[in-house]
C-alpha cells in the first residue's frame, strides 16, 4: 500500500506539472536574454548589453551559418554571454561567462528565443539510467513535444527565423542526406556535388597527395559491381567557379555596397559593446567608491577590504579603456575613404578577389552555397568527357562540359579514330616530330593532361602499332650512329658490336620507344675502333686496354 500510494503521488505531481506547463506558466529555468520574475511571468532582461549580446549571436548565425563559425567570432572579439546567478549571495546578478559551442547550440535550438513556450523537448526516462544514476534523456523531435504555445514570450527573432536555424544546423551534420557546413577543406564543392549515375551524394577524400577527389561509394556500402566513378575535384571546381564568378558579374556594384554597409553595421555593433562595457566599469567603480564613502572611516576592518575594491574596479576600468583604445585604433568606428575604395576596387575584379590570399576556401564555399543548391556530375570509364548540370537556387539549371585526366589512351573518346589518324601520319612519311607538333595543331590532348605531345610519346603509341622501328635522323644527336651504320663504317659485323656495346668498350645508349641502340662516335673514335677491329683477329686473345677503353663526348665527361 506504501509503494501504491508513493506511485498514486507522483502520478498526481506530473499531472499538477503537466496542467500547469500547458497554460505556459511552468518555468524550471531561463536561458540567455531572459530572467524570471517574483510573480512567475518571463520577460526579457533588462540589462541592455545582455540583450545585444544575445541578438548579436542569433544575427551572426543567420549570416556566417555554423555555430563554429560564430564561436570562433565571440572569441576573436573577446565577447561574453551575459547570465543571471541562480544561487548564493550574488543571485541575480549578471555574470559574464566564456562562450562555448555547447551553449550556443542550445541557443539556437531554444524555441523560447521565437517567443514560443515549449515543454517536454527532453523528457526524462527512469528506465535508461546514465552515469551517476541520472535518468538519462534525449532530444525529441518538435512533433513529440508535450507542450508548444506560439507567440506567448517577447521575442528576439520570428518562428520563421527559428525554423530555418533549426534547418540550417541538421544541414551542417556530416551525413549522407545532409549537405553539411563549409570546411577550411580545398574541395569547393564538399556536400553538393551528386552522381548522375545513382544519384547519391558524392564524397569528398584528399588521398595521399592532398589533393581533393570526388568518389561515389555505392558499389563499397552495396557490395556491387562499381558502375559510378570519381573525378578530380579541380575539374568541376574550376567549371563551377568559373560560372558562378560569371553570375555574380552584374551584381558586383550592388554586393559591393552592401558588403560596405554589412562591415560598417558590424563594427557599430562591437563598438557598442566596448561602450556598454565601459558604462559598466565606470557603474561599478562609482558603485565601490559610494560604498567605500559610506562606511565610517574608523572602522578599518570594513574600510581595507571595500577600498581593495575599489582599487581592484579602477584598475578594471583602466585596462578596458585601454582595450578599446587599441579596438577603436585597428577598427575605426566608420569605414574610411581608403577601405571604401578597396572594397569597390575589389568588386570589380571578382576573380582577383576569389583568388586572394585572404579569401578562405570556407570562403569560396559560402559563396558557393548562395547561388548553386547542387552540382549532377555524370562520370563514364570510357571517356575523358565529365558532363555536369549546374542546380542554381531558384530552380535555373545550365548544362556544361569539362575535361578531366585519365590513365590510358583507351579510355578517351574517340581512342580508334586516333590511333587510326596516328598511323596514317606515319604512313604518309611523317617523322615523330613532325607528328606530335601536328596532332598539338589540332587541338588533340594527352590522357593525363600534363602537356602537349612529345615525340617520346609518339615513339611509344607507334610501338603499340607496330610502326616503331622505323629509324629517325631527328633521333640522333651529333656524332651518333645507328649500330648498323656503325657497323657497316668500321667494318665489322653487327653482332660483334653488339657484344662490344655489352661490354662497356663502346659508348652507347637506346631510343626510349624503340629500344634501337644508338652508338657515339666522332672522327678518333671511329679510328679508335678500327684498330680495335683489326687487333680482334681470329685465333688471337686479349685486347690492350687503350683500343677497349671508350672516349666519351664532352658533355657526358662534364
Amino acid at each position: 500500500m506504501s509503494e501504491f500510494e508513493l506511485v498514486t503521488m507522483r502520478n498526481r505531481l506530473e499531472r499538477g506539472q503537466l496542467n500547469k506547463a500547458e497554460r505556459g506558466e511552468l518555468f524550471l529555468g531561463v536561458p540567455a536574454g531572459y530572467v524570471k520574475l517574483s510573480s512567475g511571468a518571463v520577460t526579457q532582461d533588462p540589462d541592455e548589453q545582455v540583450r545585444a549580446v544575445v541578438a548579436l549571436i542569433l544575427s551572426k548565425f543567420e549570416e556566417l551559418g555554423s555555430v563554429y563559425a560564430v564561436f570562433h567570432y565571440l572569441i576573436r572579439n573577446n565577447l561574453r554571454i551575459g547570465g543571471r546567478v541562480r544561487g548564493g549571495p550574488q543571485r541575480g546578478q549578471v555574470e559574464w561567462r566564456r562562450p562555448s559551442q555547447a551553449t550556443l547550440w542550445q541557443m539556437l535550438r531554444h524555441p523560447i528565443y521565437a517567443g514560443a513556450y515549449a515543454f517536454g523537448r527532453r523528457p526524462r526516462d527512469p528506465k535508461r539510467r546514465g552515469p551517476g544514476c541520472r535518468a538519462a534523456t534525449r532530444w525529441l523531435p518538435m512533433e513529440e513535444w508535450k507542450v508548444l504555445k506560439r507567440d506567448v514570450l517577447p521575442a528576439y527573432i520570428s518562428w520563421d527565423r527559428y525554423l530555418a536555424n533549426l534547418q540550417r544546423l541538421g544541414q551542417n551534420r556530416q551525413g549522407p542526406e545532409s549537405v553539411g557546413s563549409a570546411r577550411g577543406g580545398t574541395a569547393l564543392l564538399s556536400g553538393l556535388i551528386v552522381c548522375g549515375t545513382c544519384g547519391l551524394r558524392m564524397q569528398t577524400t584528399y588521398r595521399h597527395t592532398g589533393k581533393p577527389f570526388y568518389r561515389c561509394a555505392r558499389h563499397l556500402a552495396r557490395g556491387t559491381e562499381q558502375t559510378c566513378y570519381g573525378v578530380k575535384a579541380a575539374v568541376v571546381d574550376d567549371v563551377v567557379a568559373e560560372q558562378v564568378l560569371r553570375a555574380l558579374e552584374p551584381a558586383a556594384l550592388a554586393l559591393s555596397l552592401q558588403a560596405t554597409q554589412d562591415i560598417q553595421k558590424e563594427r557599430e555593433q562591437l563598438d557598442q559593446h566596448w561602450r556598454q562595457q565601459r558604462e559598466r566599469a565606470r557603474y561599478e567603480a562609482e558603485r565601490a567608491r559610494r560604498q567605500y564613502d559610506a562606511v565610517e572611516p574608523e572602522d578599518r576592518l570594513v574600510a581595507r577590504t571595500l577600498e581593495q575594491r575599489w582599487e581592484e574596479a579602477l584598475r578594471r576600468q583602466q585596462q578596458l579603456q585601454e582595450d578599446y583604445d587599441r579596438f577603436r585604433r585597428e577598427q575605426p568606428a566608420g569605414l574610411t575613404e581608403t577601405e571604401r575604395a578597396q572594397v569597390l576596387a575589389l568588386s570589380a575584379d571578382l576573380p582577383t578577389l576569389w583568388r586572394a590570399e585572404g579569401t578562405t576556401p570556407a570562403d569560396r564555399k559560402e559563396i558557393v552555397r548562395c547561388l548553386v543548391e547542387r552540382v549532377v556530375v555524370h562520370v563514364r570509364q570510357d571517356s575523358e568527357a565529365v558532363r555536369l548540370t549546374i542546380h542554381w537556387k531558384g530552380g535555373c539549371t545550365s548544362d556544361h562540359r569539362a575535361i578531366r585526366p585519365v590513365r590510358r589512351y583507351a579510355q578517351m573518346e574517340g581512342y580508334e579514330q586516333f590511333m587510326a589518324h596516328l598511323a596514317e601520319l606515319r604512313r604518309q612519311g611523317h617523322t615523330a616530330v613532325e607528328i606530335a607538333r601536328q596532332l598539338n595543331a589540332e587541338g588533340y590532348r594527352t590522357p593525363k593532361l600534363r602537356g602537349d605531345f612529345q615525340p617520346v610519346l609518339i615513339r611509344k603509341l607507334l610501338w603499340q602499332l607496330g610502326l616503331s622501328k622505323e629509324k629517325e635522323a631527328s633521333q640522333l644527336e651529333p656524332d651518333e650512329w645507328w649500330l648498323p651504320d656503325l657497323a657497316r663504317e668500321m667494318p665489322v659485323s653487327a653482332s660483334k658490336l653488339s657484344d662490344w656495346v655489352r661490354r662497356g668498350w663502346v659508348t652507347a645508349r637506346t631510343t626510349p620507344a624503340q629500344g634501337l641502340w644508338v652508338l657515339w662516335a666522332d672522327r678518333r673514335e671511329v679510328v679508335r675502333l678500327r684498330r680495335l677491329v683489326a687487333a680482334s683477329q681470329r685465333g688471337k686473345s686479349g685486347y690492350p686496354a687503350s683500343l677497349t677503353t671508350p672516349r666519351k663526348p664532352k658533355d657526358q665527361g662534364k
